[in-house]
């Protein structure tokens, strides 16, 4: 199995939104994901879009956890094609939860709400070696 090289899309600009931020990105189409999903005409999967929001809100949100506890009112409504540029804002609702939604010039792509896991076990560990 080959391992993915190119697996980010090219980060454009950050703007700061009330309670979150908005990104905008540029999916190129170099990236490994459209290889070979619908090679006539190729999309960005779901739950690559997943993984970024996941990764983007922890990293731009300051969120204490990346471990995904549950998704709720995941919408795809348009696809995102290759060389497309989309933004990306993502909302903190508490330290477990987030929104997120990507839209473009043709509307909204896909949106929905993360629950994410607390940190339990951790905080556990660390008292017994108290």
């Amino acid at each position: 199995m080959n391992k993915l090289q190119e697996t980010q899309p090219l980060f454009i600009k950050k703007e700061t939104i009330d309670n979150g931020v908005k990104l905008t990105l540029k999916v190129q189409a170099s990236l490994d994901y459209f290889k070979g999903h619908f090679p006539s005409t190729p999309i960005l999967a779901g739950v690559v879009q997943l993984d970024w929001a996941v990764n983007f809100a922890h990293e731009h949100l300051n969120l204490p956890s990346s471990t995904v506890r549950q998704v709720e009112v995941l919408k795809f409504k348009e696809i995102i094609q290759p060389d497309q540029i989309v933004s990306l804002s993502l909302i903190r609702k508490s330290d477990h939860k987030f929104i997120f939604e990507y839209h473009s010039e043709k509307g909204v792509h896909a949106s929905g709400r993360i629950l994410l896991e607390e940190s339990i076990l951790e905080d556990s560990a660390l008292e017994e070696t108290l």
